[in-house]
C-alpha cells in the first residue's frame, strides 16, 4: 500500500503517525491531498496533526536520548558522525539548532536524542521544539498544497499547452544536435591544421 493510498484511507491517522516517525514526504503528500481533494482533508486539521506528531515524536526521542542516549548512539555507528554534528552545532548554536533541527537533512532524526543526551533543560527543548514544529508544519503542509494546486493547474492546462512544450524539446534536442555538430567540425578542422 503506498503512502498516497494510507492517506486517502486514513487521512489524519497516518498524517500522525508518519510525522512522529519521520514526516516530510507525508506532510508534503496529505498537502498535496488537501489540494486536490482526496481523503476530504482540510487545511487546518493536516497542519494539527503534522504539528503534533512531529512535536510529540521529538518530545520522546528527546526523553529516550535524555535517558539512554549515549547508549543508543554508541550503538548505531551510522549516528555517530551525525551525533557529533549535532553536538558541535549545539555547542555554537544551541536555540538556533533546536529550532530548525527538522529542516537538517541527516540530522533531524539524531537530534532529538543527542540533545537529550547533552541534558539541555527540558523547558527549553519542550519550548523550542514547539515552536519549530509550527513552523515545520505550517510550512511544509502549505508547500505540499501549492504543490498540488499547481501540478493540478498544468495537468489542467496540459493539452492548451501540450504543443509547446513538444514545440520547446524539439528546439533543445534540435540545438543540442547543432551545438554537437559545430564541435565535431571545429574539433576536425583543427585537427587538419596540426
Amino acid at each position: 500500500m503506498s503512502v498516497e493510498q494510507l492517506i486517502a484511507d486514513y487521512g489524519y491517522l497516518t498524517i500522525l503517525i508518519g510525522t512522529f516517525l519521520e514526516g516530510e514526504t507525508i506532510v508534503i503528500l496529505a498537502g498535496m491531498a488537501v489540494a486536490s481533494g482526496i481523503g476530504n482533508l482540510q487545511l487546518p486539521w493536516v497542519i494539527l496533526c503534522a504539528l503534533t506528531g512531529s512535536f510529540t515524536g521529538d518530545q520522546f526521542y528527546y526523553y529516550v536520548g535524555r535517558h539512554w542516549g549515549p547508549k543508543v548512539i554508541t550503538k548505531r555507528p551510522s549516528w555517530q558522525q551525525a551525533a557529533q554534528k549535532v553536538y558541535t552545532h549545539l555547542h555554537r548554536h544551541q536555540y538556533w539548532l533546536i529550532l530548525t533541527f527538522r529542516f537538517y537533512y541527516g540530522l533531524r532524526n539524531v537530534t532529538p536524542f543527542v540533545v537529550g543526551a547533552a541534558r539541555i533543560p527540558r523547558l527549553r527543548f519542550f519550548t523550542l521544539n514547539l515552536i519549530g514544529a509550527i513552523i515545520w508544519a505550517v510550512a511544509f503542509t502549505y508547500g505540499g498544497l501549492f504543490l498540488g494546486e499547481t501540478l493540478r493547474s498544468v495537468i489542467a492546462d496540459y493539452h492548451r499547452y501540450a504543443l509547446y512544450i513538444i514545440g520547446m524539446l524539439v528546439a533543445l534536442g534540435f540545438a543540442i544536435w547543432l551545438t554537437r555538430l559545430i564541435y565535431q567540425y571545429r574539433r576536425a578542422k583543427r585537427r587538419g591544421l596540426k
